[in-house]
């Protein structure tokens, strides 16, 4: 049970800003594995909530936005919520696309995107690579 939690989190810091290597870590638990679908739900459900993790942090992050410490310039934020929005919500759909995804996440919460149709999309999404990494371990053991 204890790998199923190590599978959470490490699915949880890959939607983060943190790196993680969660298509690896549920790759070598789901060879020989009878649990394909309990792995299947654990690391979209990591993965989601660590993308509403950058939501929230999006949606809050404003009321920093005059200090000296803030990463990110006025206009650098404009032009990420420019882009957002004129590429839409459906953009989500990249959300599990490393290195694009995250910032796409933190961008819906700034933008405020209703959090209902934010949870949806990134979870097709994030669902659907995660079924597409297990459907190719389970093919590659038939192979073997």
């Amino acid at each position: 049970m204890l790998e199923f939690f190590g599978l959470f989190f490490s699915a949880l810091s890959s939607a983060t800003l943190l790196p993680g290597t969660s298509e690896v870590v549920l790759s070598s638990m789901a060879i020989g594995s009878s649990s394909i679908w309990l792995l299947w739900c654990v690391a979209t459900f990591g993965n989601v909530l660590g993308s509403c993790i950058n939501y929230w942090l999006g949606k809050n992050i404003t009321h920093y936005r005059d200090k000296a410490w803030f990463p990110v310039s006025e206009e650098q934020t404009k032009r990420a919520e420019q882009l957002f929005n004129r590429y839409g919500v459906w953009s989500l759909c990249l959300a599990w696309v490393p290195i694009i995804g995250d910032p796409l996440t933190l961008i819906a919460g700034l933008c405020k995107l209703r959090f209902w149709v934010f949870v949806i999309i990134v979870g097709l999404s994030k669902g659907a690579r995660y079924g597409f990494v297990l459907l190719g371990v389970v093919n590659i053991e038939r192979l073997i």
